[in-house]
Formats: structure tokens, sequence, C-alpha cells
């Protein structure tokens, strides 16, 4: 689950963390009486949503005048800010954070995230920052370092003195950088996170370090014991699709093809992808329908694939184990019925019945092209969507 800068930076406060004072607005009018709370001559308001670049994309700016961030707030309130972390839609802008204006000397860039190799938690840090990072990674690598660390370890002190010399910290910086580092990392453990990235981590006129960003994301699994984080979630911000499937226990998630597919089993439902890539293809997105493809899980995953406008046909790949195909064909025939599904429907069934399950396919008042060869399945999808 992904948090709005505002929330990030209320947690970074939670956590003896420095960043800017602020508020959150959620209507225009709300603009000025922030600007004269937050006191100052100058103002940075940004719209919030779940994705960076925002910057590029007119989604921040530098005010010294509240009646600008009014029409800045006008602007973006209730419209959608694309980037180039978004898709095509981009995403709803519910809300302003209006913050005081920062004299910035140096941007840095600090993260942390899970190395599942090792099963530790990394800093990664660099003196290129409020850039694109991946940039810096393959054009500058030596600019950045990978510090594992271990939550409580007595050397965690070294760890942050390593990554302050990258960093280029001078010695004030440096004794300010290491209670900073233990916050974040106590931070990140104490709440559940799986990312957590300030980009960027700047330097101030006065030499200080500051955190000008925050972008955290909690690890959903552990959400039921985080129940102050869990009521900060956005639905807004989620793919319509993708919310409206995890409400029916689906997965799903949307890609940018013409080829809807279905399928149970997430190693089953890669393949098929890779099937349909393979052989010219592009798929709509990824849907495990589960190990119980029920007639009524069928018929939402249908809904669910056909409210996407660029699908133009339904590939539905079933490997039958613990239920059988002839019910899962049964399953299919009423479920297309039901949700009066007017685009070609490609299915191939494998495993238990499923030479039964296919006889019903064929004998079926409706037109379904029954294919029990995967890639052959696959060529005729393509064909479809072509």
């Amino acid at each position: 689950m992904n948090l709005h800068e505002y929330q990030g930076k209320a947690l970074f406060a939670e956590f003896n963390l420095p960043v800017s004072k602020g508020k959150v607005v959620f209507d225009a009018d709300e603009i000025i009486d922030a600007c004269n709370e937050i006191g100052g001559s100058k103002w940075v308001v940004k719209a919030q949503v779940h994705a960076g670049g925002r910057g590029k994309a007119g989604g921040v700016e530098l005010i010294d005048n509240p009646q600008d961030g009014v029409e800045f707030a006008k602007k973006w309130l209730g419209k959608n800010l694309i980037t180039y972390q978004t898709d095509k839609k981009g995403q709803p802008v519910n809300s302003i954070l209006v913050e005081e204006c920062m004299t910035i000397a140096k941007e840095l860039y600090l993260s942390a995230v899970i190395d599942r190799e090792t099963q530790k938690i990394v800093f990664i840090g660099s003196s290129e920052g409020g850039v694109n990072i991946e940039d810096v990674a393959k054009k500058y690598p030596e600019k950045i370092i990978y510090e594992a660390v271990v939550y409580g370890d007595k050397a965690l002190s070294e760890n942050a003195e390593n990554i302050a010399k990258v960093l280029k910290l001078n010695k004030d910086q440096t004794n300010q950088f290491i209670p900073m580092i233990e916050n974040l990392l106590r931070l990140f453990v104490e709440k559940d996170l799986s990312l957590l990235e300030i980009n960027p981590l700047v330097i101030t006129e006065n030499g200080d370090l500051h955190c000008l960003d925050a972008k955290i994301n909690i690890d959903s699994n552990a959400l039921y014991r985080q129940p102050d984080l869990a009521e900060m979630y956005d639905q807004s911000q989620e793919d319509p699709q993708e919310a409206e499937a995890a409400k029916n226990d689906l997965s799903y998630v949307s890609l940018d093809g013409n080829i809807g597919c279905m399928v149970n089993g997430a190693g089953l439902a890669m393949g098929t992808m890779d099937t349909i890539k393979f052989y010219g293809g592009n798929p709509a997105n990824f849907l495990d329908v589960g190990g119980t493809a029920t007639q009524q899980r069928v018929a939402k995953a249908f809904k669910i694939i056909l409210d996407d406008p660029d699908v133009k046909v339904v590939l539905v790949n079933i490997f039958g184990g613990i239920v059988r195909c002839d019910l899962i064909a049964e399953g299919i025939i009423s479920a297309i019925k039901e949700v009066d599904v007017k685009i070609p429907v490609v299915v191939r069934l494998e495993g238990n019945n499923a030479e039964k399950g296919s006889q019903i396919l064929s004998k079926a008042s409706i037109k379904i092209d029954s294919i029990n060869n995967l890639a052959d399945a696959a060529k005729k999808a393509v064909e479809f969507a072509k």
C-alpha cells in the first residue's frame, strides 16, 4: 500500500525526522489560510498522487502569492495528473500539500528497501539527488552506495558513516545523519515498510539535512497489525479494475495490450502472457482466478476484463487440478451468457476432465473457440486481436 507525500511526512515527523512545515488542503479556498498558518513569503504547492515525476508534469509549483496557490489548486483538484510513472489516464488529484519554501544548497538521494537475497534492509544513497536515480545508477555507479543494515545492530553508526562518505557530508552533517538513519530504520521496521525513499534529501543553506520529499510503501500483508496506516489507504489512486478485483479476491494487474487473459494460477498466468508475446500479441492484463474457478468467479473476472475498452479478445487458460474442467466449461458458458460477452473468446482446458470440458464448449449455443494446445490458443487470440 502506498502513502501520499503528506502522509509519509507525518510519519517522518513522528519519528523525529526533519520535514518542512506544511498543511494538506482538499479545497482551493483553504490555500490562503494554509499559507498564512505556515507563514513566510514563499511556499511550495504539490499535487498529491501516488506517482513520481510530478514536478516535470506541472504538479509542483513555487509561489510567492497565496492567490497563485488558489489558482494552482483550481487547476488540479478533481483532475488527473499524468506523469512518466502513471498510465495514460494519470491519477486523480484530491489534495494539495502546501509547504514552506526551503533554500537548497545541495540535493541528495536516500532510500531503504528489502534485499530478499540477503534478507536484510539495504539503504541506497547517492550524492546525486532530485533526478532519476536509475540514470545515475547506469552512468555513474560509483556515486551510489548500497549499505545493508541490521535493526538494533551496534554497527549501525558505522553503516551511516559509510553512506555519509558517499553523500559527501561534512562532520556536522554526518552527526545529523547518524540518528537520521537510526530513526529511518526504526520507522521501516516498526511500520512494516517495503520501501522508503527521500528524493531529494537536501542540505539547506544553513548546512542542515532536511527531508524534502517522502515516498513510503507499506507491506500490504502486514496491514492487519497497522490499523492506523490501513486507514490512510486512498482507493482513488488505484486502478479501478485492480481495486474491484481485490474486493472479489482476484489477482489482477492492468497492462497495455488488447488480449484479456483469464488463468488459474500465477505461474500459468505468467506463462500464458509470455506465450501471447512470443506470437506477436500483447496481453491486456494479468488475472489469476485461483484454484477454484467457479462460475461466479469466472463471471466476475469477465466483467473486470471487459471493463477495459482496449480488450478485443479474451483468452481463458485453465488447468483442472482440484476442480474438474467439465465444471469449469459449464461455468464459462454460463458466465459468458450472464455478462453478455460480445468479443471472441478462446478457451484452452488442460487437466482433470479436459476432454469432456472441450466437448461441452464445442456444443455450446454460443461461439467459443476451444483449443487444447496453448500455443495454438495464443496464436488464435493474437489473430482475433489483430
